[in-house]
């Protein structure tokens, strides 16, 4: 235990009530962090209005940036997006679960605070243990944005999501300390074409070369 309740277990050995009580958390509206395959991330109810005011506040982030979302499987896609494109369909064969964010169209019901006022959605499956086993008790899409203050690199380990954020984190799941590098590649589409929004740890030709193998 650290601070106010800052984290759920810092001996990298989580148990079922670890997984339990950040999912009240993320339920009571608060923001929990937890390990990806890269960097910390920080989740919150991405329904939540509220939820996302605050997680934009804690990161001093302005509100004209979407935030990215992490789901558990393909099934958990229809409440956040209006259409999958043709096109990514290889790619989430391929690169699910893994550090590929694409950009689907998004549902109109979706709050313009989640989507920064765009048209998109960012959606993407972690393959680390915590986020998954998280992500499928908690059994919604939430939120996945580094755990950082805008324009700081992102935390690596708990202690350092601590120093970032203090109290304004009600959780941190404490996964030991992540890989780091590159974040996630993150694609849209432009007029039917594959776009690189943001260079990542997947390269963009990688990408280009699935889709054309299945096109």
């Amino acid at each position: 235990m650290k601070g106010k309740g800052a984290s759920c277990d810092l001996s990298h050995s989580l148990s079922d009530e670890d997984y339990k009580r950040a999912v009240s958390v993320l339920a009571q509206g608060g923001i929990v962090a937890f390990p990806t395959e890269t960097f910390y991330g920080l989740a919150v109810d991405p329904f939540n209005e509220k939820a996302l005011t605050d997680l934009f506040r804690l990161k001093g982030r302005p509100f004209h940036k979407p935030f990215l979302v992490l789901i558990q499987d393909e099934g958990q896609l229809p409440s956040l997006v209006s259409s999958i494109p043709p096109l990514y369909r290889p790619l989430m064969q391929a690169f699910w679960p893994g550090p590929l964010t694409l950009v689907f169209p998004a549902s109109i019901k979706l709050s313009s605070i989640l989507t920064g006022d765009g048209a998109g959605i960012g959606a993407r499956i972690s393959p680390h243990p915590v986020a998954r086993i998280f992500g499928q008790m908690w059994g919604r899409p939430m939120t996945a944005t580094s755990a950082n203050l805008s324009g700081i690199p992102a935390a690596r380990t708990a202690d350092e999501v601590h120093q970032f954020f203090g109290d304004g984190v009600a959780c941190i799941l404490d996964g030991g300390q992540t890989a780091g590098g590159m974040s996630s590649t993150v694609v849209g589409l432009d007029q039917g074409k594959l776009q690189l929004i943001r260079a990542g740890a997947i390269d963009f030709s990688s990408l280009i070369e699935v889709s054309k193998a299945e096109g």
